[in-house]
């Protein structure tokens, strides 16, 4: 009986600066077969950037329907090297790729991932911490928001740029009775324009005004035992 050894290796590619990918992502890149992408356009310029010769781009999205997955299986099967890339940073965090790497063994490539970075450069505790994604849109967002108030490890999530003024300011006021929690916003990370505000719960209302609504966003809540921060 034969062994089909499959042959998915999931990639982390840069979340903003391009000179952050690994030489072993670029080997992996140039050598498989075919590349699962969440936009075809984004991981094309990518290749372009790096001068990797093109190669067949498979899109793979929450829209994606179980089609589309069962043929990603049974290419492995076949026994083709196909890369699992999300638009920027390690596959499967916030992004579908779990749904086939659930399905079979893979090899990991790692590399960036905003939460990470956000997280080093915060200046926040994390021996201990909760990542969250994104927040949920309606059904239990303010309950999880009023959870933070018993939350001792520090907390983080992503948020979109056209939904962060809203969720400062349901922050503000989910935190109110903690108002000297501190709070640190990442924005850009990696890019010409990176931004780091630290800043508390009682200056959200005034920062959700102002921040500067471009890019993607990194929100993280320290616990009231964290060290005092720096309006930068």
């Amino acid at each position: 009986m034969s062994i089909v050894i499959v042959m998915l290796s999931i990639v982390s590619t840069p979340i903003g600066n391009l000179k952050d990918i690994t030489l072993r992502a670029i080997e992996t890149l140039t050598a498989c077969d075919a590349i699962i992408c969440e936009d075809t356009r984004v991981t094309g310029k990518l290749l372009e950037h790096l001068n990797i010769p093109k190669k067949e781009l498979i899109a793979f999205h929450s829209y994606s329907n179980e089609r589309v997955l069962e043929e990603i299986i049974k290419r492995l099967e076949r026994g083709e090297h196909l890369v699992l890339v999300s638009d920027a940073g390690t596959p499967c965090i916030s992004d579908p790729g779990f749904k086939i790497v659930s399905k079979l063994e893979a090899e990991v490539v790692p590399g960036p991932s905003a939460f990470l970075a956000a997280l080093s450069i915060s200046g926040l505790p994390i021996n201990q911490f909760i990542y969250l994604g994104f927040l949920p849109l309606k059904k239990g967002r303010k309950t999880l928001l009023e959870s933070f108030n018993h939350e001792l490890r520090t907390i983080v999530f992503y948020e979109s740029v056209h939904r962060i003024e809203r969720t400062l300011s349901e922050l503000a006021s989910a935190l109110k009775e903690q108002p000297d929690r501190n709070i640190v916003i990442c924005r850009e990370l990696t890019k010409i324009y990176e931004e780091v505000i630290r800043t508390s719960v009682k200056e959200l209302p005034v920062v959700a005004k102002n921040i500067t609504k471009k890019g993607e966003f990194v929100v993280l809540i320290g616990d009231q035992r964290s060290p005092p921060s720096r309006c930068l």
